[in-house]
C-alpha cells in the first residue's frame, strides 16, 4: 500500500465519518442531560430526506439544509414532549421515532416525486460544493505535505469542516460555560438543580434542539454532500452506529472524534477492499462490509457496563411538592 492510496483511504474515512461525528454530537447533548435518544437514526432519515426534497425543488443546498434541520428539529420536539413533558418511556420515544421517519420518508417520497420512495439526483447549487482550502493547488507537488493538505484536509464541503469545528466547541459548551455546568447536572442530578432555581425543562429541551440541529446537518449531509439525492434507509444503521460510538467515547467529545473516525475508517478500507487479501487468506466482501457493524456489537458487548452514562439519564424529572 503505497502513501497515496494511504492518503484516499484517510481522506474517504474522513467523508464517511462526518455523519456519524454530528449524530454522536447530538447525542452527547441530548444523553449528557439525562435524555436518551435512540432516535437519532429517524432523525438523520427525515433530515437527509427534507434536505434532498428541497434541495431539488429550489435547486439550493442551503434551502435543503434548512429544512433538513427542520424535519430533524420537528421530530426532536416530538420525542421532547414524549419523554419530557408527558414523562413517557424514552427508549420507545426513541423507538418510535425511527419507525415513523422510515416509513413516512418513503410514503411521502413516492407520492411526491414517484421514484419507489427515492428523490431525483441533485445537481449544481443542489448539492454542497467541495472547497478548495487557499495554496492547495500551489502544495499539491510537496513531498508527504502537500498530499496531506491539498487532498486530505482540503477539498471537502463545508459541513465537514462544521462537524470538526464542533468537537471543540461542544467541548468548551459543555466544560467551560455555565449553560453545559448545569446540563451535565441535570444528566446527575435534576433535584439539585431545580432546588438551585433552574428549570430542569427548559435545559432538556435545550438540548434535544440541539441534538435536532446537529441529527439535521448530519443527515442533510448524507444528501447533499455525501450522496447526490435520498434514497430509501439511506443512513444504513449510522444512527445506531453513531451510539455506540459515543458509549465508546463515554459521552466526551474528543473521544467522540476519535471513536467515529474508526468506525469511518473501517467503512472506507472496505470500500476500497471489497475482497481483502492478506496473502494467506482472502477476506471475503460480505464480512468487509460487515465490520463496522460488527464492531458496533463488540463495543455495545464490551463497553456498556464500563462506560458509566449519566446517572439521571433515562429517567423524567418529576418536581418534588
Amino acid at each position: 500500500m503505497d502513501f497515496a492510496t494511504v492518503i484516499q483511504i484517510l481522506d474517504s474515512a474522513v467523508r464517511l465519518m462526518t455523519p456519524l461525528l454530528l449524530a454522536c454530537l447530538a447525542g452527547l447533548y441530548s444523553e449528557r442531560s439525562g435524555v436518551f435518544d435512540i432516535g437519532l437514526e429517524g432523525k438523520m432519515l427525515m433530515a437527509a430526506f427534507t434536505a434532498a426534497s428541497v434541495a431539488y425543488a429550489t435547486g439550493s443546498a442551503w434551502l435543503g439544509l434548512i429544512a433538513g434541520v427542520a424535519g430533524s428539529m420537528a421530530l426532536s420536539l416530538v420525542h421532547g414532549l414524549s419523554s419530557i413533558t408527558f414523562r413517557g418511556n424514552q427508549l420507545i420515544s426513541g423507538v418510535a421515532i425511527n419507525f415513523l421517519a422510515s416509513g413516512l420518508t418513503v410514503l411521502l417520497g413516492q407520492k411526491i416525486f414517484g421514484l419507489g420512495g427515492r428523490t431525483p439526483s441533485l445537481t449544481g447549487a443542489g448539492r454542497f460544493p467541495e472547497i478548495q482550502l487557499p495554496f492547495a493547488a500551489a502544495l499539491r507537488d510537496v513531498p508527504v505535505i502537500g498530499p496531506i493538505y491539498a487532498e486530505l484536509i482540503s477539498g471537502h464541503t463545508i459541513l465537514v469542516y462544521v462537524a470538526f469545528l464542533m468537537v471543540p466547541l461542544t467541548w468548551w459548551v459543555l466544560f467551560r460555560t455555565r449553560f453545559g455546568l448545569r446540563l451535565r447536572a441535570v444528566g446527575e442530578n435534576p433535584a439539585s438543580v431545580d432546588t438551585a432555581g433552574v428549570s430542569v425543562t427548559r435545559l432538556r429541551y435545550a438540548a434535544i434542539a440541539i441534538c435536532g440541529l446537529l441529527c439535521g446537518l448530519a443527515g442533510a449531509y448524507l444528501a447533499t454532500g455525501l450522496s447526490a439525492g435520498f434514497v430509501k434507509e439511506m443512513t444504513a444503521g449510522r444512527g445506531f452506529i453513531a451510539l455506540a460510538a459515543l458509549i465508546f467515547a463515554k459521552w466526551r467529545p474528543w473521544s467522540a472524534l476519535g471513536a467515529t473516525f474508526l468506525f469511518g475508517l473501517l467503512e472506507a478500507i472496505a470500500n476500497r477492499y471489497p475482497n481483502l487479501d492478506l496473502g494467506i487468506v482472502t477476506i471475503p466482501s460480505m464480512f468487509m462490509n460487515a465490520l463496522p457493524y460488527i464492531l458496533t456489537v463488540i463495543i455495545l458487548a464490551g463497553f456498556v457496563g464500563r462506560a458509566i452514562p449519566p446517572r439521571a439519564g433515562g429517567e423524567p424529572y418529576v418536581k418534588e411538592r
